[in-house]
């Protein structure tokens, strides 16, 4: 399981970066077209860049979707847990654990429900309304994330019930950044 340790991260720096560079397209297209250089304008007037911030909010939605995943993997999901909290351990313990397996039945099914609604959509014509982009590809993010997701709730249920652990967001700690205090240099 070593190829989805970071998948989200993955999938969320790339959406976020290739966003990053579409929304700047599209910016300094606006800008440029509006210089009244001959022929440069011109060119500029014939592009089209209306599909810029649809793309953008489609790539948002695919980034919302993988972030939960992210959320549940690291422990930084939303969770209500303030009487989970307070109660002793046997029992904290069970409600814990249904609390995964109640995420992870959910999220199973929206994504077998999504994926019902996605296949529908494919034997139809609907596309987006600027990139025409068949519209099952956009909807396809809810059967994936949250499948994912589901994926996910299942690993952290699976570690809890084997060690007890649950996965704890350190706010203060960066992966992959060496603290020379820690180790003993100065």
């Amino acid at each position: 399981m070593k190829l989805l340790d970071h998948l989200e991260e993955w999938l969320i720096a790339l959406l976020m970066g290739a966003a990053t560079l579409v929304i700047f397209v599209a910016v300094i297209h606006r800008y440029a077209s509006g210089m009244a250089i001959p022929g440069l304008q011109d060119w500029l007037l014939r592009m089209n860049t209306s599909w810029a911030q649809e793309l953008t909010i489609y790539m948002f939605v695919w980034m919302a979707k993988f972030g939960a995943a992210y959320g549940v993997r690291t422990g930084i999901h939303v969770g209500v847990d303030v009487l989970v909290n307070r109660l002793r351990t046997p029992m904290k313990r069970k409600f814990i654990l249904f609390g995964l397996l109640a995420g992870a039945t959910f999220t199973g099914i929206i994504a077998a429900l999504g994926a019902d609604f996605v296949y529908e959509l494919s034997d139809t014509s609907s596309t987006s309304e600027v990139l025409e982009l068949p519209i099952w590809i956009v909807y396809l993010a809810i059967p994936v994330g949250s499948a994912l997701m589901c994926l996910r709730f299942l690993q952290v249920a699976w570690n809890f019930a084997r060690g007890g652990e649950l996965p704890v967001h350190d706010h203060a700690h960066v992966e992959g950044l060496v603290d020379d205090a820690a180790e003993g240099r100065s």
